[in-house]
């Protein structure tokens, strides 16, 4: 049937309106469920205005993951007794943080034109902006040195997961004394068993700084293994020190690193453990459901790290257990990511 130039119109405009309907509805169902995860839960957590800084002692900083509208949050409660103390919010938001000697990076989402966008901001110890760095990808990891001069970030370039099968990733390590920043390690020289080595299918992700502002720490990932590597900033090398470890967090002493250990054929996908880098001898922890994070230590004897909730909602809750292998998984925040040490 041949249309009419009339008709042809009406079937436009007909046209038009179904697709201005399908998005008008489209973005009130985005709203809708916006609106249901910023919304308050029974039992959740009380918030107060205030000011939350990253060098105050005694307090632990961290991304709230509760529901309503400090979602994301940065928030401070006392360390001494976090559970059940009404969190201190701030209005910095954040989709990872981490902190030390008062300097924060905190890796956040944006929208640019409708898209989604990412980046990295350098805070000081009053969550002010010293500097921001547009991000590749999906925000996952974040780490500060000790000292507070270096930041590292990794983003998701590919995929969403490190449990997923294809997944690419891009980690950065950032000296702020003169904000040079080394913005992918897969272009530092790779020794791989005691032999240079060089392979397009390379992934770092999960840094954690030594004191000394220069030596890191970091998983390598390359035709499907995952090793510890040992870096250093200056001479743009890293050298592996031993397979099967990801996301790997240096105690405060130097000696020993947490890390999540890909174990096959049981339930968990991953088990923390503990490895002595002087004997490069393992320890399991009696944490013994799967871990997808970077633990932190909260001193030289206690790690954290956050579990999906078992209530079933949209959030963590953070955990604790000793370093030794020995006692039993506590909860310590509801609703929360792992905090950084608290200022002691």
């Amino acid at each position: 049937m041949t249309l009419t130039p009339l008709r042809r119109l009406l079937v436009l405009a007909a046209g038009v309106l179904l697709l201005a309907g399908i998005g008008t509805w489209s973005v009130l169902s985005a709203a809708e469920r916006a609106t249901e995860e910023n919304r308050p839960r029974p039992g959740g957590p009380a918030f107060a205005s205030g000011t939350v800084t990253l060098d105050e002692p005694g307090r632990l900083v961290f991304r709230s993951t509760a529901a309503g509208p400090h979602r994301d949050r940065l928030v401070s409660v006392p360390a001494g007794a976090p559970a059940g103390a009404t969190r201190t919010a701030s209005d910095v938001s954040c989709l990872r943080f981490h902190a030390a000697a008062g300097t924060g990076v905190c890796l956040q989402s944006t929208t640019v034109l409708g898209r989604p966008s990412y980046r990295a901001l350098v805070l000081d110890a009053r969550l002010r902006t010293l500097r921001t760095y547009p991000l590749a990808g999906i925000p996952s990891r974040a780490r500060i040195s000790p000292s507070g001069r270096l930041a590292a970030w990794t983003v998701f370039v590919k995929g969403e997961s490190y449990g997923t099968a294809f997944f690419s990733t891009r980690t950065a390590i950032l000296d702020t004394r003169g904000w040079k920043l080394a913005a992918n390690l897969e272009e530092f020289t790779v020794v791989l068993d005691g032999r240079p080595y060089r392979n397009r299918d390379v992934n770092f992700w999960g840094v954690t700084f030594a004191a000394d502002d220069d030596t890191f720490y970091a998983t390598l990932s390359t035709r499907e293994q995952t090793y510890l590597v040992r870096g250093s900033l200056a001479a743009r090398t890293v050298t592996t020190l031993t397979r099967n470890v990801e996301c790997p967090s240096l105690s405060p002493d130097g000696t020993r690193v947490a890390y999540k250990k890909r174990v096959l054929g049981t339930a968990a996908l991953w088990r923390e453990h503990v490895l002595d880098l002087r004997t490069l001898r393992s320890t399991p922890l009696a944490e013994r459901r799967s871990v997808d994070d970077q633990a932190v230590w909260l001193d030289d004897a206690t790690l954290a790290y956050a579990l999906p909730a078992e209530t079933g909602a949209r959030t963590d809750d953070v955990w604790t257990v000793p370093a030794d292998g020995g006692g039993t998984p506590r909860v310590l925040l509801k609703s929360a990511l792992a905090p950084p040490a608290p200022v002691r």
